[in-house]
Parts: structure tokens; sequence; C-alpha cells
């Protein structure tokens, strides 16, 4: 356990024994209370004599100041209880988030580092070899398509930085436009088979299907869903993408055949900064902020987005839409 970790730790452990002397001493206080209660009902009781007429109306009203007090002792203590607890547990989730969102964003620090280090330094050394060495025309040419495709990424990743603090904000004001989505989907893998000319990108993708929304949106959804279909799956394997016109929807897949998501992660990966817990995911590049505008954008243009298991493995990423 690092020191971080052994100083939190012991932070929540202090926090829960004064929150635990705070309730005893509210029990502390209900008991002392009743017992004076007590004692004060005995002595009333021990001022009346039975040869006094009023007696028995007197005996009556001690006994029932005392169940007043009693009532009145125990809806206090049960309301002080209810607030302490209350607050307790509200305090102890608001920490318990703060600490869980600064953890997320150191991560994603160290993350945006290294994906903005690794292009810079590739083109970087591109650009060097081509100015100190005389290269043949193909050699140029790859070292070239290489520092673009580095440059491409270093694009969008900036995008998603951007986009997601605008629209986080409410400062992104959206376009809308009637666009042949068919088209711009076509585009889209076409660019990656560009990109990763030895992966197997295989489309059905239905003609004409028009949306109205923000095209640059919608392209930046699909990039973002087909270049994590090819992250987080082996080299050789194969990529589908299908796009059906389903009457008054669409409907969008990306199937990979990958590690595949668990149950349990196929809600928090659209969280800001989530990434899944898997070896294979942890030690891919990636912000964490690719999914989170995948289904910000979605609902943005009254869609939904869903994922499933690929069988034998790997996971469906199916986007629903509607068409124009």
């Amino acid at each position: 356990m690092s020191y971080k970790s052994k100083k939190i730790t012991t932070i929540f452990i202090i926090y829960w024994i004064l929150l635990l002397y705070v309730i005893a001493a509210l029990v502390w206080w209900f008991v002392a209370l009743s017992q004076q209660n007590e004692r004060m009902t005995t002595l009333k009781i021990q001022e009346i004599t039975k040869s006094d007429t009023d007696y028995q109306r007197k005996y009556d009203a001690i006994l029932s100041a005392k169940k007043r007090k009693e009532a009145q002792y125990i809806g206090e203590g049960a309301i002080f209880l209810l607030l302490i607890s209350a607050g307790a547990i509200f305090i102890f989730r608001a920490v318990k988030a703060q600490l869980k969102t600064t953890e997320q964003q150191k991560n994603f620090m160290m993350a945006i580092t290294h994906e903005l280090k690794t292009p810079i330094a590739i083109t970087k050394l591109n650009l060097e070899t081509l100015q100190k060495r005389k290269l043949e025309i193909s050699q140029q040419e790859k070292l070239i398509n290489n520092t673009l495709q580095e440059a491409n990424r270093m694009n969008a990743l900036c995008n998603n930085l951007l986009l997601s603090y605008q629209m986080e904000s409410l400062a992104y004001q959206m376009t809308s436009e009637k666009f042949n989505f068919s088209e711009l989907l076509s585009l889209c893998v076409k660019d990656f088979a560009e990109r990763f000319p030895l992966k197997k990108i295989s489309t059905s993708i239905d003609h004409n299907i028009f949306l109205e929304g923000d095209s640059f949106l919608l392209q930046m959804t699909i990039n973002n869903l087909i270049e994590n279909a090819i992250k987080y799956s082996p080299k050789e394997s194969p990529i589908f993408i299908s796009l059906k016109n389903m009457k008054t929807t669409c409907s969008i897949e990306i199937q990979d055949q990958g590690n595949g998501i668990s149950d349990m992660d196929k809600i928090k990966v659209f969280e800001k900064f989530y990434r899944t817990g898997t070896t294979a995911t942890q030690k891919s590049k990636g912000t964490g902020l690719g999914l989170f505008l995948v289904k910000r954008i979605i609902l943005a243009h009254k869609g939904s987005v869903s994922i499933k298991d690929n069988n034998p493995q790997g996971s469906i990423f199916n986007i629903q839409l509607p068409i124009s």
C-alpha cells in the first residue's frame, strides 16, 4: 500500500471514529435525560399524599408529563440521529467522489501526456530522417504518410479534449443540417482502411440514409468507435461495420473480436475518464474521453447507444438514430 493510500485510509478511520463518538454522545444524552425524567417523576409523586382528595388527578398528570417528556426525547434524538447520519453519509460520499475524480484526473493527465508525446516524438524523428538522409521516393512517402497519421491522431485527440470541455460547459453550439449519413460512414471506414492497411474491415452499409444533425459530431462518434475497435482487438482479427435502414430509425453496429466488456463495465465505460480494469485496456493508449463523448453526442441527437457481447468473443456497439 502506497503512502497516499495509507494516508487516505487513516483519514477515513479517524472520520468513522469521530462519527461513532458523536453517536455515542447522543445516546448518552438520551439515557441521561431519561434517567433525569424518571427521578423528577419520582420526586413529584413523593410530594403528593394519598390523603389528598385530588391525588389521582395529580398522579395521572405527573405520569402524563413523564410520557410527554419521553416522547420529546425520543423525537429529538431520532431527528438528531437522522441529521447526523445523513450528513455523515453525504460528506463520506462527497469526499469519496472527490478522491475518485482526483485520481481519474491524475490518470488522465498521465495518459494525455503520453498520448501527445508519442506522436510528437514520431513526427520529429520522421522529419529529422527526411532532413538528414537521402531516401528513395517510396521510403519518403512511407515516412510522410506515417507523419500524417500521427498528426491526424493528435488532431483527433485535441478535438476530443476541446469538445469534452465545450459540451460540459454548454459552450458548443450544435449545427443542424440534413446530410447523407451513408456517405459519411463510408468515408470514415475508407480513412481507417488507409491508415490501417493490415486491419481487415468489412462493411454492410445501406445507401442514401439521411440524418439531420451535426455531421462533424457524428463523424467524431464513428471515428471514436472504429478506433476503439481497432485498438482493443488483436491485429489479425476483423472488424465489421453495418448501417441498416429501420424505416424511422437507422441502426449502426461496430463489431470487434477483442476481449469484450464485462456486464459491470458496459454502463461505466460511458463515464468521463473511465477505463475498464482489464490488462489489455490498461496497456493500450487512451484518455477515457472517447466513449464519454459518444454517448453525449448520440443523446444530443435523440438517439441511443448500447453494448452487447459479440459471439464467440468481442463487443458490439449499437447506435440507434432517427432518420430525417
